[in-house]
């Protein structure tokens, strides 16, 4: 009995960890996704199955991108940490340069050659991460300092969100620098050096909104979306109006209106709003259950951590994901103003869902190695019981 637990070891090892839950929840997502997204493109020019081939290509790369870091040596690449911000940095500078940044709709946010475009912003935010975490996890003992433990962290996480706020894309800038305060707190850092730079935060983004007259626009508009149903609110106003049409059991797939060009977007950052026209309440609450239990399933993973920067690295990704798709679902149903940001395995894009490939296989690597040893342990200890 005991020769044969190892030859089913590594099935073992899969369901006994909680990241089984979170890979489980990402496909369902994922099939969702593709389900909605062929009925929001159906009244695309270039015919119903543009965007769905186009994701449906995005979802294998995104695999194959997932399985190889799965298996890459996550110590190994981390003394190339600073590399990898370098080159990041790199291009995100790339990315404001006029001709070579590609710009749409005012924002200057992609690179590219040909028909592919990358969002450089969505690859810096694993970058920000894994430098950060790999810098935390040298210095643990010294984050109770001053310049160690809050002046170069703060400096890391600022290198990269003022860039992409250039772009501008403040929501990915606020998304950046909620992450890199929390793993700041999560590592050791002082409370007193956090608090006054969450403060000075906030002021900072105020002040830039006041001094962009369409974010101040867009941000006052939020405050009264029926009165500027017509102007700053059409499209918040469209996806309320999307989620009251779909009602409990919604109006069937392919039976809503509002991706029928009357939804802005449809496709990629409110794409939220069509699932719950066509598939109802209960749907749209499934979508957020799902995340909730990827997210506690996360937080049950990081208990096995064995050391800071695999468990920072870890909640960064976890982050990533819940926190990213905590502001869209935000912004679909208006409770913050509205700001494009995809939602995770499910909107169209082929960035974002590269980066989700390459966080689900951060998240597979740390199961196989974490798991090893704890498997090992088990098998131990069945033995001498056996014995």
């Amino acid at each position: 009995m005991a020769s044969a637990l190892p030859a089913n070891a590594p099935r073992a090892r899969f369901l006994l960890n909680p990241v089984a839950v979170i890979v489980v929840g990402a496909i369902g997502l994922t099939i969702l996704g593709l389900t909605i997204l062929f009925s929001a493109s159906a009244s695309y020019r270039q015919g119903p199955y543009f965007y769905l081939n186009k994701q449906l290509l995005g979802v294998a790369v995104a695999a194959g991108l997932c399985w190889v870091t799965s298996r890459l040596d996550l110590d190994y690449l981390r003394r190339h940490a600073w590399w990898i911000a370098g080159i990041t940095l790199f291009l995100l500078a790339l990315v404001l340069v006029p001709h070579l940044g590609i710009a749409v709709k005012g924002s200057r946010r992609w690179l590219g050659i040909g028909a592919v475009r990358l969002q450089i912003s969505e690859f810096a935010k694993l970058s920000m991460v894994f430098c950060l975490a790999h810098y935390l996890g040298v210095n643990q003992t010294r984050l109770g300092e001053f310049k160690h433990g809050y002046v170069i962290p703060l400096g890391i996480v600022a290198a990269f969100a003022l860039l992409i706020a250039r772009e501008p894309d403040l929501g990915t800038a606020a998304l950046m620098i909620a992450v890199g305060l929390i793993l700041l707190f999560l590592a050791g850092a002082r409370w007193r050096y956090i608090v006054p730079t969450l403060a000075l935060v906030v002021m900072a983004f105020a002040l830039v909104v006041t001094l962009m007259p369409n974010r101040l626009a867009r941000f006052t508009a939020f405050l009264d979306v029926e009165g500027n149903k017509s102007g700053g609110t059409y499209q918040l106003y469209q996806s309320l109006a999307a989620f009251a049409s779909g009602g409990t059991d919604g109006v069937g797939l392919g039976q809503g209106r509002q991706q029928l060009n009357f939804l802005p977007e449809a496709h990629t950052d409110m794409i939220f709003a069509v699932v719950g026209e066509e598939l109802g309440l209960w749907f749209t609450l499934g979508v957020v259950a799902v995340f909730t239990v990827m997210f506690i399933a996360g937080l049950i993973h990081l208990r096995r951590a064995p050391n800071l920067f695999q468990f920072l690295l870890v909640t960064g990704c976890l982050l990533m994901i819940c926190l990213q798709a905590i502001i869209n679902l935000g912004v679909v149903t208006g409770v913050f103003p509205t700001k494009g940001m995809s939602l995770p395995f499910i909107s169209a894009g082929l960035s974002n869902l590269l980066l989700m490939g390459l966080l689900l296989g951060i998240l597979l690597n740390t199961q196989r190695t974490w798991g090893r040893a704890a498997l090992s342990k088990r098998l131990s200890s069945l033995r001498e019981v056996l014995a």
